[in-house]
């Protein structure tokens, strides 16, 4: 069985030495899921077990477990490998949508040059040089109207325009302004960059480890209500089945008052290797917005621009073979363009139909989110209210069953890190101390 990831970094984070509930509450596991993966770790990486008096188990690892696994597991390093070679694979598709709209660009560029030279040739020839204001060569300015289309090339268009910025404009950007090539800014202008909110179920059931650890083990349904996104609805509800699957993920249980009232109690997570202090938690949980691009206000203008150009472009080629024969006479390159002139002028549109789309559907998918934020945020409130006397009751219910069991190095029973007999050479004060005090009291 393949070491788990998630348990790996949830070990080191912890300081390579986690009790079940250190890891399900870091990682947000499940309990059984957790405490089987950690058990295969062990195994696998040289992990020890560490048995408390009170009978809690903690897991010691090495700090070079991971290259304990590497020597042991060739598809951890074929892993590894792979997700170098991914790295430069994803980089390279990223950076030909850019390379593929500027070869389309040069290329029709070039063929329209040759086009309207051929054209113009032709008609110099057959008019006995007739004067070039009827000519060719004032065949674009007539079809754009503007400045000249290719100024993007400028090889000194950034130093006049991109970085020369007032300081009062330039403190709004990002280091993604700095860190994106252009290259890359056309990918991300195309398809953005990603579901900012792609850990987000890894998010919801960290926090809401943490709410439980930091209430010690028992909460409120109220209490764990903000973390959630569907409560269900009617008997569902007030039923609170919305708690079974937090009660699943970390081996929880259900405690019910003599009055009825219901509040939930994880042991699993009572137990940790060290001593912590609460730790810091959002009221809610609060999904991320989606961008557009991460990409520069400059970047995001240079790359539309483009595509229009791409597209005008496009545009002015067809024209030009629209008899079908010019192809035919001049042969070549504009053979060439000719043949897939159909792919140049698809790519021409769904360059800027694709974030159009995406723009309009991001616009509907922040509605989403952010009306499930603002019921998150309320339910966030409501278990803040200090006036709600019933949920105050049940609160101070569940404070009864919070505790925290540290799993210190003080009070290990055994460890598997050494044989019995040299822990009990090690421990023999302790067991001496052990020995009197029994005596004593049954004396």
């Amino acid at each position: 069985m393949a070491p788990n990831p998630t348990v790996m970094q949830a070990v080191e984070k912890l300081g390579y030495r986690v009790t079940v509930g250190d890891v399900s509450s870091q990682a947000g596991l499940d309990v059984k899921l957790a405490e089987r993966d950690l058990l295969a770790l062990a195994s696998e990486a040289g992990g020890h077990l560490q048995v408390a008096e009170s009978g809690e188990i903690a897991y010691q690892f090495p700090r070079n477990f991971r290259g304990v696994l590497r020597n042991k597991h060739w598809r951890l390093r074929l892993q590894e490998w792979w997700d170098k070679v991914w790295g430069v694979l994803f980089y390279l598709i990223r950076i030909s949508f850019g390379i593929l709209l500027i070869a389309s660009i040069v290329l029709m560029v070039l063929t329209i040059i040759i086009i309207v030279t051929a054209l113009n040739s032709s008609r110099e020839g057959s008019n006995n040089r007739r004067s070039n204001y009827g000519g060719g060569m004032v065949f674009l300015p007539r079809m754009w109207i503007g400045p000249n289309p290719f100024w993007v090339f400028s090889p000194h268009y950034y130093s006049r325009r991109s970085y020369r910025r007032p300081p009062a404009q330039t403190r709004g950007r990002t280091d993604s302004d700095n860190q994106m090539n252009f290259l890359e800014a056309i990918f991300s202008f195309l398809f953005g960059d990603g579901n900012p909110n792609a850990d987000l179920e890894e998010r919801r059931w960290r926090a809401i480890a943490t709410v439980i650890r930091n209430n010690g083990g028992a909460v409120a349904a109220e209490q764990i209500a903000p973390y959630l996104d569907d409560l269900g609805d009617g008997h569902s509800k007030e039923y609170e089945d919305y708690m079974l699957p937090v009660l699943t993920r970390f081996n929880g249980r259900p405690e019910v008052s003599s009055e009825g009232q219901i509040v939930y109690h994880f042991p699993s997570l009572q137990v940790t290797a060290s001593q912590q202090n609460s730790q810091p938690i959002a009221a809610y949980l609060k999904a991320s917005p989606w961008r557009f691009s991460q990409a520069g206000s400059s970047q995001l203008t240079l790359a539309a621009g483009l595509g229009v150009v791409n597209l005008v472009a496009a545009m002015v080629l067809g024209r030009l073979l629209a008899d079908g024969t010019i192809a035919a006479q001049l042969g070549g390159l504009v053979a060439f363009v000719a043949g897939i002139y159909w792919l140049l002028l698809a790519y021409g549109i769904a360059f800027l139909a694709v974030p159009l789309i995406r723009y309009f559907w991001i616009q509907w998918r922040n509605r989403q989110i952010e009306a499930a934020n603002e019921k998150r945020q309320e339910r966030a409130r409501l278990a803040l209210d200090q006036s709600n006397t019933a949920l105050q009751h049940k609160i101070l219910y569940a404070q009864q069953f919070a505790a925290r069991t540290v799993v210190s190095q003080d009070d290990l029973a055994y460890t598997t890190e050494m044989d019995l007999t040299e822990q009990e050479a090690a421990d023999a004060d302790k067991i001496d101390a052990e020995w009197r005090r029994r005596l004593e009291s049954g004396s």
